[in-house]
């Protein structure tokens, strides 16, 4: 008996002390027409995978089996088994897609069609476009609400943020913006939306039920003049404590106290700085470094940038898979 508990203790110690499968991070190339991958302890490119015409947004499904890739030029979304690194579906999208945003059950993606003004809102399962929603000109940025009821677009031409009812496929408000909206996020409770203006170089913080801003956050950076500072992707922490804002030309990203809306840092990245995405256990965030033509991963508790790894030629998009 004594035997067999020393064994069933040894065979326990040495499960524990096995490595855990390491994430991988996937960006995408626009002027490549690639996904690198990333073994995400190392860091080392593992893979390149050719895709579709100007490849933008990156999405992690639900189960996190896929990766969806908006081709853009292709006018299609593309989708690559995670398992096996092969495109195993091209799925219509509408003309142009840029950004999407997925249900939280998975089934359908809202897609921005920057040429075509609307919204198109895609059945996965079917492979069938099921709605087109007419928004502002050139819509871009596309957040589904934590409940599912509401997705928010954004569209750069007409400067708005169009909240759109899901269960209608309406447009229910309308909310002006700086000029240039760029991306839209949702804080984990719902309560608000947080909207970039590239040009306007500001981030409006959006009361989501009352459809109004509450607060306008602008960027202030020794040595940089204030055009500079462009924001574009947002991400905020699980607890909504923390956004980071990606500054574009200023190559930096902003950490922002998410209760107070006050600017704390400024992280020196890669040269313009495009869109990020956490790790799944958010202790790390990335960005997509489209001058530069790298990545940079950035230590979420100390708020420093610990390394950059050269990737294709003006990456994009980046996502994190388990």
């Amino acid at each position: 008996m004594m035997r067999i508990c020393f064994a069933t203790a040894a065979l326990a110690c040495l499960i524990l002390s096995q490595p855990a499968s390491a994430e991988r991070i996937f960006v995408s190339n626009e002027k490549d027409n690639t996904i690198t991958v990333l073994d995400g302890q190392t860091l080392a490119i593992t893979d390149t995978i050719k895709v579709g015409q100007r490849p933008r947004a990156i999405l992690l499904s639900t189960d996190g089996k896929s990766l969806y890739i908006c081709a853009s030029d292709s006018d299609r979304i593309e989708m690559l088994d995670i398992a096996t690194l092969k495109i195993v579906r091209k799925l219509p999208s509408g003309a142009d897609p840029e950004r999407f945003d997925a249900s939280p059950d998975g089934k359908l993606l809202y897609i921005a069609n920057e040429n075509d003004n609307k919204v198109s809102v895609l059945d996965i399962a079917t492979g069938k476009i099921v709605a087109e929603i007419p928004v502002g000109i050139e819509p871009e940025g596309v957040a589904m609400s934590p409940d599912g009821k509401t997705v928010v677009n954004t569209s750069e031409t007409t400067s708005m943020a169009h909240f759109i009812n899901t269960a209608t496929n309406k447009v229910i408000a309308n909310v002006l913006v700086d000029s240039r909206p760029r991306v839209a996020a949702w804080t984990p409770d719902g309560t608000q939306v947080w909207v970039s203006s590239e040009v306007g170089g500001a981030v409006a913080i959006v009361d989501a039920s009352k459809h109004e801003i509450l607060k306008k956050i602008r960027f202030e950076i020794p040595g940089l003049t204030s055009d500079q500072a462009q924001p574009v992707d947002i991400k905020i922490t699980k607890d909504g404590k923390t956004a980071f804002v990606a500054l574009g030309p200023a190559n930096r990203v902003a950490v922002i106290d998410a209760k107070s809306f006050e600017v704390q840092k400024y992280i020196l990245v890669g040269q313009r700085v495009w869109n990020m995405a956490f790790s799944p256990d958010q202790k790390r965030l990335m960005t997509a470094n489209g001058v530069s033509n790298d990545i940079t991963v950035i230590d979420v508790g100390d708020l420093k940038a610990v390394k950059s790894v050269p990737v294709g030629r003006s990456p994009w998009g980046v996502a994190v898979a388990p």
